[in-house]
């Protein structure tokens, strides 16, 4: 059973090798209700860990809690209150965007006229009402990352999860993109987001995490990575390439 006061996601521990550690040891922590951005240069381990977060993975050791729940000793349960969307959307070709969420519905046990509901309102969130009704082979990649987050949301999950969500998007649909996230935010949701724009993490972030080498390096809010810098007006990107390209951000 779901906490209703335990964070969205605490992570003990954990870890997971490859050819070499990719996630050495971490441990994070991300309250119920907030929008957390955690970032890093390729290969820190973001993906890995959200991969291991969403299922995807198995830890060679740790422990990952979603509102309370064990995640690794009852996956199911964990996974029925997340919502995952990869750094490559992943949807049925053959499919219309409508026919998409009735299908990911029916897959979350969704009562259908939900569903349908569900996905119209997002289909209109989305901006891609003109195609709802259109194969998805057609699209392209920005669109297909639309239908990608409404299958993500259909179930209404309280933990949103998003690996590098606006890849490839162009201005409008990005912009659609962080509205709908914003919004799921304001209604008690909460959101982990990677991303290697800092303009969008420094002005949607509530708290930031910087991770590096699979541990997590410094984390809080934007005055809070200030304040641990000593930079007291400095800009994300320069704070970030402090702490993880310290060559770059002296030059």
């Amino acid at each position: 059973m779901q906490d209703e006061k335990s964070p969205a996601l605490e992570i003990r521990r954990l870890r997971k090798s490859f050819q070499r550690p990719a996630v050495d040891g971490l441990d994070l922590r991300v309250r119920a209700g907030e929008f957390y951005m955690l970032l890093g240069p390729n290969g820190a381990g973001k993906t890995t860990t959200l991969r291991m977060v969403s299922g995807l993975l198995r830890p060679d050791a740790g422990a990952i809690s979603v509102f309370g729940t064990d995640a690794l000793a009852d996956p199911v349960a964990a996974k029925r209150v997340m919502g995952w969307l990869s750094d490559e959307p992943m949807i049925y070709d053959k499919l219309t965007p409508l026919e998409y969420l009735a299908f990911v519905g029916g897959l979350w046990n969704v009562e259908s006229a939900l569903a349908e509901s569900r996905a119209r309102e997002l289909v209109g969130w989305l901006g891609l009402e003109a195609h709802a009704h259109e194969r998805c082979e057609g699209f392209s990649r920005g669109m297909r990352q639309k239908v990608a987050l409404a299958g993500a949301l259909v179930h209404e999950p309280k933990l949103i999860i998003l690996d590098e969500p606006l890849t490839g998007l162009d201005a409008g649909a990005a912009r659609l993109v962080k509205n709908v996230l914003a919004q799921r935010v304001r209604a008690g949701n909460t959101v982990i987001m990677t991303t290697h724009i800092l303009e969008i993490a420094e002005r949607m972030a509530d708290r930031i995490g910087v991770i590096a080498h699979g541990k997590l390096i410094a984390e809080g809010t934007l005055e809070d990575l200030r304040g641990q810098a000593g930079r007291g007006a400095a800009s994300l990107e320069d704070l970030f390439l402090a702490m993880v390209e310290p060559g770059i951000a002296a030059e």
